[in-house]
């Protein structure tokens, strides 16, 4: 058995008779064994990912540099050794704030959506209610962002929890967008994948993407253990309004507390909606507090400097010149003869 502490990111090892470059380490969800995630650098299983639990493979071997043969380029010009360079500074990890592919989507892209990904981007941990009026295209903004984190190895895993109404519509948005594939979760297909995996497994643990509906996870008191016993890199919850604690209704309690154990659950939040202030101040203070539990001293009583950093909100009079600009008004003519 090896050492975990040699198993870092970067190290080339050999498992099961094939040659692998580690990513990642992670810790199981379980327990407090390791799970590494490798990518395949042997001909057979070239740039497949996969993950091992430490512990369990006896045969794992780290393969040290200083054993490296080295081998002259010959190819004219070094073209295989700048091609070489070139890829892996394409693979390597953005840490600026600046935007590498989520600008390049299949759409029209307009200034004023990038800007919450850029805003985002900025932060430690990229927690944010995007609270744009509605037909400004949260949900590209949304897939923008998400985009940009996959880009820099932290949305590996993602949930998206929307009304049932919204499932089709923001599972289409990201696969024909991004190409973001999200599994769309229902109380049939949570049955499903329960009967395929041990009875102690968990079923979120199954898909790394995934789209469910928030009254399907509200409904069973079994999905609260499953929850608190998963973890996400993005979760994105679109119309938050209807997770904000508004009332004593026994639908909004249970939703509230449902996005509330979702926000502990991931290092990045994006939180979506048109109208998320009700006008209470409280109401708004309970979406603040998912997206940072210390930003706001009392509920009641808060000024918009304090909680600045944590949301976008535009109107399209706000963005009206870029609105024009791109989709600028047709004159209807209607003939009378």
């Amino acid at each position: 058995m090896v050492n975990s502490a040699v198993l870092a990111p970067g190290a080339r090892i050999v498992v099961r008779d094939s040659e692998w470059l580690i990513r990642k380490t992670l810790k199981a969800a379980a327990g407090s064994r390791v799970v590494i995630e490798v990518i395949g650098v042997s001909d057979f299983i070239k740039h497949q990912i996969a993950h091992f639990i430490a512990d369990l493979e006896d045969d794992i071997v780290v393969l040290d540099p200083k054993e490296t043969k080295l081998v002259a380029d010959n190819s004219s010009g070094y073209l295989k050794s700048l091609l070489f360079i070139e890829a892996n500074l394409k693979q390597t990890a953005p840490t600026d704030s600046n935007l590498y592919i989520g600008h390049k989507a299949a759409m029209d892209t307009l200034p004023f959506q990038l800007d919450p990904s850029l805003k985002a981007l900025k932060m430690p941990r990229q927690r944010l209610l995007i609270a744009d009026a509605v037909g400004l295209g949260k949900t590209l903004e949304a897939g923008i962002l998400a985009s940009e984190l996959i880009r820099r190895g932290k949305g590996r895993r993602i949930l998206v929890v929307t009304t049932k109404s919204m499932l089709t519509q923001f599972q289409k948005e990201f696969w024909s967008r991004f190409t973001i594939p999200l599994v769309r979760l229902d109380s049939v297909g949570i049955q499903r994948i329960r009967s395929r995996i041990p009875t102690n497994h968990n079923p979120f643990h199954y898909y790394d993407k995934a789209i469910v509906s928030v009254d399907t996870l509200k409904q069973d008191r079994e999905y609260r253990t499953y929850i608190e016993n998963a973890y996400w890199d993005v979760i994105v919850i679109d119309e938050a309004h209807n997770v904000a604690r508004r009332g004593k209704g026994q639908g909004t309690s249970l939703r509230a507390k449902l996005a509330e154990r979702l926000a502990t659950r991931s290092d990045s939040l994006i939180m979506l909606s048109a109208t998320p202030h009700d006008g209470r101040a409280e109401s708004f203070a309970s979406l603040m507090n998912m997206l940072a539990p210390t930003a706001i001293a009392s509920e009641s009583d808060y000024s918009k400097e304090e909680i600045r950093d944590l949301y976008v909100r535009r109107f399209k009079k706000d963005v009206k010149d870029q609105l024009a600009k791109n989709f600028p008004e047709r004159n209807a003519i209607a003939s009378c003869g």
